[in-house]
């Protein structure tokens, strides 16, 4: 038998501004981990999704908690404070193919793009010297299979897998070097980086009721091999004495001696969180289902990244870090689905 699935979905969701990064409990998640499709009942079975988020996010009441190093630091200029659009739509595709071998043993392999954030609030705006533009990027290759067995009214299943990810993404910000008012401009960080990963996990099904209940574990994916660049073309930096630390002073103007920006390789390391979660199902009547979930990722170990320059020989390669601070999340959902006919059915979900 075979069965084909075809999926398009189009969602719209409003994000909550949250005022502080360490409450940012959902960290980069975007498309998640999803092995759904490995439960088809089809021998063969294939699946395309790709959801639209338009977050329309904009900040209000914005103040600097530090304007020394801000937009107004040079020049007076305020900044806007209010109105300020900060998110960007994405799209979350996913695409998987599932193949079934004898009465217990099935397996699938899927693409698809499990974290992701992209915020452009501009150079503008009051908090440019924190952000002008982020944008984080993955992509997920997994294969996982699972054995079952028959235990009571139903059937036992114990599940595996692996995948490789890739991870990238940039951040661009306001630099205003201290001590040096007026050498200001954008800088630009880069950093891509590739990991392992592995999911086990175990569910129980009864298929004449559509229960099903199951929980998988995934694994954190360690970015051995995460580096890439800081470009500075664009600030005037002040040379620093190399072993003090401090500016190089012009003996006629008194001023910090400055040269142009740079571009200089970076190296850093990071961890892409573990997550464990619990999935329930259940027919309730002809036609009708309910389902929910339980789901925790470790986004804690995602505090502060240092990025460390490749070569210190030039003072200008300095380090520097990414601040996120987060903390574990907890997502709860669940829902209600019904089918309609054989071509129609729908589904809610909280």
């Amino acid at each position: 038998m075979v069965h084909t699935k075809i999926k398009a979905t189009i969602t719209a969701a409003v994000a909550v501004l949250l005022t502080s990064p360490a409450a940012s409990a959902g960290g980069l998640e975007r498309g998640g981990y999803n092995i759904d499709l490995l439960f088809d009942p089809s021998t063969y079975a294939a699946e395309a999704a790709a959801t639209y988020v338009n977050p329309q996010r904009e900040l209000d009441n914005v103040v600097d908690v530090d304007p020394s190093n801000g937009i107004g630091s040079n020049g007076g200029g305020a900044g806007q404070t209010n109105g300020v659009g900060d998110t960007e739509g994405y799209w979350v595709p996913r695409i998987g193919v599932k193949a079934g071998f004898g009465d217990s043993v099935d397996c699938m392999a899927d693409y698809s793009q499990p974290w992701g954030a992209h915020t452009k609030p501009g150079a503008n705006w009051m908090g440019a010297n924190d952000n002008i533009e982020t944008k984080i990027e993955s992509d997920n290759y997994a294969a996982t299979c699972s054995y079952k067995w028959d235990v009571g009214k139903g059937q036992f299943r114990i599940i595996g897998g692996g995948f490789y990810q890739e991870v990238g993404g940039f951040k661009e910000r306001l630099v205003t070097p201290i001590l040096a008012p007026g050498f200001d401009g954008v800088g630009r960080l880069d950093l891509d980086g590739s990991g392992w990963g592995w999911r086990a996990g175990a569910a129980y099904e009864i298929p004449e009721y559509a229960f099903r209940a199951s929980l998988v574990y995934n694994s954190a994916v360690d970015l051995d091999n995460l580096g890439g660049t800081v470009d500075l073309s664009n600030v005037k930096l002040p040379i620093r004495n190399p072993v003090t630390g401090a500016p190089v002073i012009d003996p006629v103007t008194g001023r910090p001696v400055t040269v142009d920006g740079t571009k200089y390789g970076v190296s850093s390391f990071a961890s892409m969180p573990d997550s464990l979660e619990l999935k329930v199902q259940s027919g309730i009547a002809p036609g009708w289902l309910v389902f929910g979930s339980v789901k925790w990722t470790d986004w804690s170990q995602l505090q502060v990244i240092q990025i460390t320059p490749n070569s210190t020989l030039d003072p200008r390669n300095l380090p520097t870090n990414l601040t996120l601070l987060y903390r574990d999340g907890w997502t709860v959902s669940g829902g209600v689905g019904h089918k309609f006919n054989d071509q129609w059915s729908g589904a809610g979900q909280v």
